[in-house]
């Protein structure tokens, strides 16, 4: 079985780490047929959108039930090797910490097991207006099982 077929499209979480396959696709990359380095981002929005998804909430109807988004407040990128056109790459997403109003994740784009790209970001929750927010007790609760132990 290939490697993109081995995940749903919404990919999986097993072990504390949400994993999602993904095909790098001629729209992804620059003229010399590399991932342009702002798409990684996307990638990892992606992944996080899903991840969130699989814990059963998804982004819209955290908007519209709940005036709920998370915002990206802080994301560091290392760019260790370059994906390209039709490679399958899979993103890893480990949540780090859970507080209040934040969240804080670690994220690898990898092909063959090896890192591509590595991402820190923390996430803030915000309300109406881009105010900050407390996460409701229950989507606060469907992070913590995927916490490291400890």
């Amino acid at each position: 079985m290939r490697e993109a077929e081995s995940l749903p499209a919404s990919g999986a979480i097993a072990r504390g780490e949400h994993v999602m396959a993904l095909r790098v696709f001629y729209e992804d990359t620059d003229a010399g047929g590399v991932v342009y380095y702002a798409n990684y981002l996307k990638f990892a929005e992606r992944a996080r959108t899903e991840m969130l998804r699989l814990l059963g909430f998804e982004q819209r109807a955290l908007a519209a039930e709940r005036g709920l988004a998370f915002a990206v407040a802080r994301c560091e990128i290392d760019y260790l090797k370059p994906a390209r056109l039709d490679d399958v790459v899979r993103l890893h997403t480990r949540v780090l910490e859970v507080r209040r109003a934040s969240l804080r994740l670690k994220q690898s784009l990898r092909r063959d097991g090896a890192d591509l790209v590595r991402l820190a970001v923390r996430l803030a929750c915000v309300g109406p207006g881009g105010r900050p927010a407390r996460l409701p007790d229950d989507l606060f609760g469907a992070f913590r099982p995927l916490l490291p132990a400890g």
